[in-house]
């Protein structure tokens, strides 16, 4: 009896984290901003970088968090974050420092990441146009400006076996400035 309540008790731990997980990727996603100067949302088919606003309101400022797999005891995914950003300048540092940290975390960049759950693979597409693509394909040459966001993401992510919830989960998010056209 004891075994079981403690193999459960570890079971729904995984869920647990899993779920606060995933709810962080929607968290970040639902607080994507982009501009002119500030690039939104980029994969690069290692990082995906997210210029979020801060979570505490306006006067934290914005932030970058990067999600990730490294290649690390069969594979972890990662989130990484900076701390607000005062300036363009602290943006560009950042950006390009997340895009390091997915490459070659070193000690300073692994104290700002948080490893939420074993991950054997994942994919990322976007949506536009009324289609899911790679990011990595052109959007097409009209609408290939820095600050275009996709209406959606798709996180494909492959849980290996061994835990509470195991093989391919399937992430959808659309951004909630996307109407659907009814009234």
């Amino acid at each position: 009896m004891s075994r079981a309540q403690t193999q459960t008790l570890a079971r729904s731990d995984e869920v647990l984290v899993l779920q606060a997980g995933l709810a962080q990727w929607k968290s970040d996603l639902d607080a994507m901003t982009a501009s002119a100067q500030v690039i939104g949302l980029d994969w690069d088919g290692r990082v995906l970088r997210i210029t979020r606003r801060g979570s505490a309101g306006p006067s934290d400022g914005m932030r970058v968090a990067a999600w990730t797999r490294r290649n690390d005891a069969g594979g972890n995914w990662l989130r990484w974050q900076s701390p607000p950003l005062n300036s363009l300048d602290d943006w560009q540092t950042y950006w390009a420092q997340a895009q390091n940290w997915a490459q070659n975390a070193g000690d300073e960049d692994k104290k700002r990441e948080v490893s939420i759950v074993p991950l054997q693979d994942w994919q990322i597409f976007y949506f536009r146009g009324g289609a899911w693509s790679n990011p990595l394909s052109s959007d097409g040459p009209a609408k290939e400006t820095q600050s275009a966001l996709p209406d959606g993401v798709r996180a494909v992510l492959t849980l290996p076996p061994g835990q509470a919830i195991t093989g391919r989960l399937t992430l959808d998010w659309a951004r909630p400035t996307v109407g659907g056209g009814k009234s």
